[in-house]
């Protein structure tokens, strides 16, 4: 007679949550979507999924400036995980290469994690790709200040992670994601359709992704004032900043 209460944090529920929604009272998930995937729509609430407070300490501007970015030129976020993904990591140094080509066209900022951070230096190396002579572009073998970062950019290109799409979403920022195939279900691929679907993403498959595809997809973004609009008016569309109010309130309920 104890009530009882899961959470889905992914657009499609896995074989747990599927199995656990026949019996719980409440089940608590991060998209509307999401709803039509249970037997019984009528324990589904909509609560999202928590982002921690620093992701909205500053606003964009002052997120920029806190990066030390002085000129109008957009941001790009690009990061594939905290240990690196080192096929995407490879396609990064042929995309940051093709920067280097152009000018550096815009600010970026990516994350290679702690195994992949080495080998991108010596890629870019082997491509003739000096980074200190283009300061526009860090590559680091970590974020730390994640929540600064994504305030401050225009446009991400990641993995789909349940974390991620939260982050993104709660922030209204667009994104070019490339999910993980690597997952149980492929349930990175099915949340980032929702992102798609609405408007707010563009999804490139890792089997269709290049250092070229990327680079061409994030300069069609970037230099694209309008559509640039439109996907982060998408994605905010999809964020719930009050997750953890929602899920406290859903948890209250049943205790009553």
């Amino acid at each position: 007679g104890i009530p009882t209460a899961v959470h889905e944090s992914n657009a499609v529920p896995g074989l747990t949550t599927k199995g656990l929604s026949k019996v719980v009272d409440r089940v608590m998930v991060g998209f509307e979507e999401s709803r039509s995937h249970y037997d019984h729509p009528e324990k589904v609430v909509v609560t999202g999924t928590p982002v921690r407070g620093d992701f909205f300490r500053y606003t964009r501007q002052e997120a920029r400036e806190k990066l030390g970015l002085t000129d109008e030129r957009p941001l790009l976020l690009s990061y594939w995980g905290s240990l690196g993904a080192e096929v995407m990591n490879c396609q990064m140094a042929e995309c940051i290469a093709l920067e280097c080509r152009d000018g550096a066209p815009f600010h970026h900022i990516h994350g290679a994690g702690k195994t992949g951070y080495p080998v991108l230096l010596e890629q870019l190396q082997e491509k003739g790709v000096d980074l200190k002579a283009h300061p526009a572009l860090q590559v680091r073998e970590y974020i730390y200040d994640m929540a600064t970062v994504m305030r401050a950019a225009d446009l991400v290109l990641c993995r789909a992670g349940a974390s991620t799409i939260s982050e993104l979403t709660a922030l209204g920022v667009p994104a070019v994601i490339v999910p993980s195939p690597y997952v149980t279900n492929n349930h990175q691929e099915k949340n980032a359709r929702v992102l798609e679907k609405a408007g707010g993403a563009a999804v490139v498959l890792e089997k269709d992704a290049s250092g070229q595809i990327l680079f061409q997809t994030a300069c069609g973004i970037l230099h694209d004032t309008d559509r640039r609009g439109a996907m982060e008016r998408a994605m905010a569309s999809l964020g719930i900043r009050d997750a953890t109010e929602r899920i406290y309130r859903t948890i209250l309920e049943l205790c009553q």
